[in-house]
């Protein structure tokens, strides 16, 4: 990051706590943040309410880490999916972590991504907003160091994006997406249909074709052969732009292949070790984004580590505390953190562990199972095994990473004793 980033950055610390930020302790309103982070308080014992969603500081670095060492091992770029946590503060410690740049999907974002000083932007989307695209022809001309690469698919985006970039100091790059198949989400289906938008990239001076890209996971009916077919499919219509010179006298340094969600990125890796020597160095750009947190359910299951264990694990961060506010039958209880503050998209908060009101530390979550979420209310059911009494605290395992950040804008990095020694700013 640069020195005007870090300063963004450092500014997110200037801003007061007050009513917009769940969970916080009452007796911080009118604190900054910077104030309140310095006071280091206990999540449990020092005055936060419930619900309140917790990040842990040793698993986010672990896995922050664990990545860095993975995309390096295998030879990859990586720009992570900033969709994920839109958290200004985590993009920092993922550059930091060795990332080429930031992955997103709206221009929103990326006016996110650009305000806090992010230099290199990957957009996994066709752009063909005219008003974005003024924007973002001026911040390129206003910021030589500026990279941004966004997917095209189709030729009449090609020429939205053309009518809207007239006059632009520097063409935009772009890569053509190939889809997935039919039946799958956005990209070019065939390889005809990525030429004919290659082709149309060529005719005009505001586009600049760079590469290829995709999304694996939206293979229909992904295993590990079908997904690598694809893959190999994409890595080869590279070579054929190539060989037939369509990245040739456009000034380029590289030539840009990229894929990779957070369920296919071993995959990713050895079909991308497989790549020929083109005529210019190739940027294997992996783009992986819910590691940053991984989860309790959806990537706990998904994740490639469950086939590759020798390269390491991913470990849970989220946890969402919520209070027992009902007992009302020895079968049944319920906490006060509901669909307005817990990801269930995918799956249903996981009871993990409990924390008693009348104190004794944590103890397993037995006997306890959420069975349904209401607007503000987590319904459980209860086992005999079950201790559990009004007032006590549940922690809850969450699934799916993005629809959890997209809850909370201010979100606690705890250590393992219950200390809050930051906390993540987020913006949706």
């Amino acid at each position: 990051m640069t020195e005007a980033s870090m300063g963004f950055l450092a500014g997110l610390a200037e801003e007061r706590v007050d009513h917009r930020f769940k969970g916080l302790p009452p007796d911080a309103e009118g604190l900054t943040v910077g104030e309140l982070t310095a006071q280091r308080r206990n999540l449990f014992t020092d005055g936060f309410t419930t619900p309140v969603l917790a990040l842990s500081a040793e698993r986010l670095e672990h896995n922050l880490a664990l990545m860095e060492t993975y995309a390096t091992r295998h030879g990859l770029a990586f720009a992570p999916h900033g969709k994920t946590s839109m958290a200004p503060e985590l993009f920092a410690r993922q550059l930091d972590h060795g990332a080429w740049g930031i992955t997103l999907a709206v221009p929103h974002q990326v006016r996110v991504a650009r305000e806090f000083g992010v230099r290199r932007i990957f957009l996994a989307n066709e752009l063909v907003d005219a008003a974005a695209l003024k924007w973002l022809a001026a911040e390129l001309a206003r910021d030589a160091d500026f990279r941004f690469v966004c997917y095209v698919d189709s030729v009449r985006g090609v020429e939205l994006m053309d009518a809207a970039l007239t006059g632009a100091a520097r063409p935009v790059d772009v890569v053509v997406e190939l889809g997935a198949g039919e039946g799958a989400r956005t990209g070019a289906r065939t390889e005809a249909d990525c030429t004919a938008v290659a082709d149309a990239v060529a005719a005009t001076t505001t586009l600049r074709l760079v590469g290829v890209a995709g999304y694996e996971a939206e293979v229909p009916g992904a295993d590990p052969e079908r997904v690598a077919a694809w893959l190999r499919r994409l890595t080869a219509l590279a070579s054929d732009f190539d060989k037939a010179g369509r990245f040739a006298g456009a000034g380029l340094d590289e030539i840009v292949i990229s894929a990779g969600g957070s369920a296919w990125f071993d995959a990713v890796a050895e079909v991308f070790a497989e790549i020929p020597e083109l005529s210019l160095p190739v940027l294997k750009l992996l783009r992986s984004g819910a590691y940053v947190s991984h989860d309790d359910g959806q990537y706990r299951r998904v994740t490639p580590f469950n086939r590759v264990p020798e390269e390491g694990a991913l470990h849970p961060a989220f946890r969402l505390w919520a209070q027992v506010v009902s007992r009302p039958s020895p079968g049944q209880a319920f906490v006060n953190a509901g669909k307005r503050d817990a990801a269930h998209d995918l799956d249903l908060p996981e009871a993990q562990v409990v924390r008693g009101a009348r104190g004794g530390g944590e103890r397993p979550a037995t006997g306890i199972e959420v069975t349904a979420l209401s607007d503000q209310h987590a319904w459980l059911r209860t086992g005999p095994e079950a201790e559990l009494e009004v007032g006590d605290w549940v922690g809850l395992g969450l699934s799916h990473p993005c629809t959890s950040f997209d809850k909370w804008q201010l979100i606690p990095l705890v250590e393992a004793d219950g200390t809050v020694v930051d906390y993540v700013r987020t913006y949706f």
